[in-house]
């Protein structure tokens, strides 16, 4: 199938096309267009885009923000958009804020790839830059909603439908042997401070999970927005959520790629600020030896997502050039992370 993404005749084509879509969904509604189509880059796993729905119903204009979050024909990260749809229908209206999801739809002959649609949530800032003047506001916030997380239950949101499930002593190997996998398959070249990693992570396996938990998967700074006062609107990106170990999410977040010069995890707070608000709102323990091995997995991972992302761009699947920046900037960060985690000084 040919992406109707490219170029301008392309956008417009999408445009049209989603407009029918969309007109089929509201049928109580005329003169549905679809306005300012717009390719949001950096997505890892789906081809993010911004428009606006315009429509004419019970005699008024109306018009709304939303998101188009179609499968790519190359992806970094092979995830499952109704697992991601899901999570975010199970979350909204509830202590964690997420934007709301209207539609999914998995056949891929509407618009060539499956895809599903959300609201945006727009105005709004993500980046470290913008987070570090909001700092104290910031860190209560981000850590006692991934506590939030961490403590729902699958069964009553109804995600343990859709997400696979685990065994409190399972979710370690499971995760461990899924990304050495993605590693197996799209490494260039040889990874030796990752695959030392992963023996080690073999022969000292953490203890069983507290309770299994839904794990966002990708719990950082850049996946959540926040208004001009610092408040958090939205938690994105739930393209990787399963169920697992919540310390996978709390490890995650502390990993040193994601930290600012002065140490600080997620550009925003204190080591001991983020494990003590996420303890007090999950009400789990972060063990500091449970909790090593997890932030020893999380290079591991992150190492396996910069390899999957040189790859995909190398075998031109995907020609998005900050895959072609995070396969080299960031997996030489990770490496890094790797060795210090494992006692290693690094100059």
């Amino acid at each position: 199938m040919a992406d109707d993404s490219a170029g301008a005749d392309g956008a417009s084509g999408l445009e049209s096309r989603l407009a029918a879509y969309l007109a089929e969904k509201l049928p109580d509604a005329s003169d549905v267009r679809v306005d300012g189509l717009e390719r949001i880059f950096g997505g890892a796993s789906r081809e993010t885009y911004r428009f606006v729905l315009r429509t004419h119903r019970d005699g008024e204009d109306e018009s709304r923000r939303l998101i188009l979050r179609r499968d790519p024909p190359g992806s970094l990260i092979e995830t499952d958009r109704a697992v991601e749809y899901a999570a975010y229908r199970a979350f909204y209206g509830t202590a964690v804020p997420v934007p709301e999801a209207l539609w999914l739809e998995e056949d891929g002959n509407r618009l060539d790839y499956p895809f599903f649609i959300m609201e945006e949530l727009a105005g709004l800032q993500s980046s470290a830059q913008a987070a570090a003047p909001h700092a104290a506001k910031l860190t209560p916030q981000k850590w006692s909603i991934l506590g939030e997380i961490s403590k729902a239950d699958p069964a009553a949101l109804g995600l343990d439908n859709v997400m696979a499930a685990v065994a409190a002593d399972e979710c370690w190997q499971r995760e461990l042997s899924y990304w050495e996998n993605e590693i197996d398959r799209h490494e260039l070249c040889p990874q030796p401070i990752a695959r030392a990693a992963i023996r080690w992570l073999r022969r000292h396996p953490p203890p069983p999970a507290q309770r299994v938990s839904v794990v966002h998967a990708d719990y950082r700074t850049g996946n959540y927005l926040f208004d001009e006062e610092g408040t958090i609107r939205g938690i994105l990106d739930w393209e990787m959520a399963h169920l697992g170990d919540p310390l996978e999410d709390l490890a995650w977040g502390l990993n040193p790629v994601w930290q600012s010069a002065d140490g600080r995890v997620g550009a925003i707070a204190t080591r001991e600020e983020a494990i003590s608000i996420w303890e007090e709102a999950s009400g789990l323990r972060a063990d500091p030896e449970a909790l090593h091995w997890w932030e020893l997995f999380s290079s591991v991972k992150g190492q396996a997502i910069w390899v999957s992302s040189a790859k995909e761009f190398t075998d031109g699947k995907n020609q998005d050039l900050i895959l072609a920046l995070a396969g080299w900037l960031m997996g030489n960060r990770q490496d890094r992370a790797i060795l210090a985690a494992m006692g290693h000084h690094v100059s």
